[in-house]
């Protein structure tokens, strides 16, 4: 069954941008007004997030954020057969500062959010960056889904961790000097260990384990941000947050990318994955030594 998904969508990704965009037009009809893909979902997020904005205006971002989520999509499936010049004029990132620290033996990790388009940024930073390109991925639970796009991260030699079997996986991450892209945003799976913060004026859990393992191996961390120019077109933002992450005091790292990463969102709210559930996690008063804002 892969195979004759693959065939279909190897074909498919043959086709020109603008057919391609065409079919993502009529994707978002479907998914917006008639399936209504977790629009409960978004329109809470987006109350949480933006509660001054209007309706109307609430209604407006949304309705940009499903014609985006079908572009990543459609966008992502492109890249199966893409050549890299046709790429290289479609997303920008200056990796310089990464990579005269990567020459030094030093380790990064760079902290990332879930804007679009993710798999351009993967493949951008897989192709410029000098280091070992090792990305922390949340399986799929569709075995087909989560194998092609599996194969699509590792195509330009991304080393892949699943986030499942993140403490195992990671030994063999650690024997050599790499540059460790995360997406830091993701729901914690215990918030009860986990730091807290006020996002968007309200109480969430943030990973601890990524301000964690910086500090523990002395990482420089930046923090990345994804933007969109026009359709089709992104510009990947690398921040340089600290080069020695021992130094930091705790929660510090935390807090910053909290700041980037809300700062990032306001700039383009529908840019940003809003049919996740970032606050699905109730604040406790036992998480109160956990908060760190």
């Amino acid at each position: 069954m892969y195979y004759l998904v693959y065939g279909l969508l190897w074909l498919v990704s043959l086709l020109p941008f603008r057919i391609l965009y065409i079919l993502s037009d009529a994707l978002y009809g479907l998914i917006y007004y008639v399936i209504s893909y977790r629009k409960k979902v978004v329109m809470s997020n987006l109350q949480i997030a933006f509660s001054e904005k209007t309706e109307k205006e609430r209604i407006q971002i949304a309705k940009k954020f499903y014609h985006n989520l079908v572009d990543n999509f459609i966008e992502s499936i492109k890249l199966i057969t893409i050549t890299d010049k046709a790429f290289s004029k479609r997303c920008f990132a200056d990796v310089t500062e990464l990579n005269k620290i990567s020459a030094t033996g030093k380790n990064i990790q760079l902290h990332c959010g879930h804007q679009f388009n993710w798999e351009y940024a993967n493949k951008i930073y897989s192709q410029k960056l000098t280091g070992r390109f090792v990305l922390v991925y949340m399986p799929v639970g569709n075995k087909i889904v989560n194998r092609l796009f599996f194969n699509i991260r590792q195509k330009d030699g991304t080393a892949l961790v699943n986030a499942a079997n993140y403490s195992k996986e990671m030994l063999g991450v650690y024997k050599q000097t790499y540059v460790l892209g995360l997406v830091a945003d993701q729901n914690p799976a215990m918030p009860g260990s986990s730091f807290w913060l006020n996002f968007f004026s309200r109480p969430t859990p943030f990973l601890y384990t990524s301000e964690k393992n910086a500090v523990r191996n002395n990482n420089a961390v930046a923090f990345v941000s994804f933007n969109k120019i026009k359709r089709g077109y992104y510009k990947c933002e690398t921040v340089i947050v600290t080069e020695n992450a021992a130094e930091t005091k705790t929660g510090e790292l935390t807090k910053k990318y909290r700041d980037f990463l809300q700062q990032k969102i306001t700039e383009q709210p529908d840019n940003y994955l809003w049919s996740h559930r970032r606050w699905k996690n109730e604040y406790k008063t036992e998480y109160q030594k956990r908060w760190i804002d």
